[in-house]
């Protein structure tokens, strides 16, 4: 049985009746197969589960897409229940922020001023923000985010590894159309030759990793994503290789190709592992 709560203290007392290891789901609702994956391990992993659905005004900048961004609770909560969640955390704006916009955030530091958020300036000020507002609400000792926000996990990592929380955050791999798009909760909004245009971020993606298996350095593989990516429709932000952690310097082993770009009105973001050979 989900119990849904809205208030503090409702979450308070349904956090107090939950007995072993608690896993936490952050996501601002319009729920995907992709968020069932994400429940899926939490499941599999925690003894009892706690999804939040919150569309955080912090990270919208003023021309984004808060207002329109879907709301769709109550089909969020019915995938909710076929994934077994115990407790879904549904608060409103004056529940997570009763004194308004806080004015103290957390600071990403220079990888949350590059990437998406040199695109979308205070970005990642407000999603850190809020991961540990509800970090600090939940009390979880499991934190499950989605590989597709790459960047995101990447910084809560650091965030949660530099504060000293106590939670462990695991990554979970995209989930991926049949014919490779990355599912998103933005992707309703494109129109069918929009979607066709959308396939060009991850075969750019495909292409940077081909060329890296086939013994590629990173000049070719991002060479060969470059090459790949269509722009007839879209407008290419950025397509960028980086190691692992997204730390600068040159890139060898382990890497990461990340790609944002818009489609019609609609921004997307993607990106897959690169396996480059380490530098003898």
């Amino acid at each position: 049985m989900t119990e849904l709560v809205h208030s503090r203290g409702e979450l308070a007392a349904a956090r107090d009746g939950l007995k072993g290891t608690v896993g936490v789901v952050m996501t601002m609702g319009a729920l995907h197969s992709g968020h069932e994956t994400l429940l899926r391990a939490a499941r599999e992993r925690a003894d009892q589960v706690i999804v939040t659905i919150f569309v955080n005004p912090l990270q919208f900048g003023p021309n984004e897409d808060f207002d329109r961004y879907p709301r769709t609770l109550d089909a969020d909560l019915e995938i909710c229940r076929r994934a077994g969640v115990d407790v879904v955390f549904a608060p409103s704006v004056a529940d997570m922020y009763p004194d308004g916009e806080p004015t103290v955030r957390l600071n990403p530091g220079p990888l949350g001023e590059d990437l998406e958020g040199l695109s979308r300036p205070g970005f990642f000020h407000g999603v850190l923000t809020v991961v540990m507002k509800l970090l600090q609400l939940t009390g979880p000792d499991l934190a499950f985010f989605g590989e597709k926000d790459y960047q995101q996990l990447t910084l809560v990592r650091r965030m949660v590894r530099d504060l000293d929380v106590p939670v462990e955050v695991v990554g979970v791999p995209t989930v991926r159309e049949p014919d490779g798009l990355a599912l998103s909760s933005r992707n309703r909004y494109l129109s069918p030759a929009e979607r066709r245009t959308a396939l060009g971020l991850s075969a750019a993606l495909r292409a940077g990793v081909a060329a890296a298996e086939e013994g590629g350095d990173a000049g070719a593989v991002l060479a060969a994503a470059h090459r790949a990516f269509d722009p007839s429709g879209a407008r290419l932000d950025y397509l960028v290789l980086t190691d692992a952690d997204l730390e600068p310097g040159p890139v060898s082993g382990p890497a990461r190709l990340l790609i944002a770009a818009w489609v019609g009105g609609t921004r997307l973001i993607d990106n897959m592992a690169v396996p480059l050979a380490p530098r003898s």
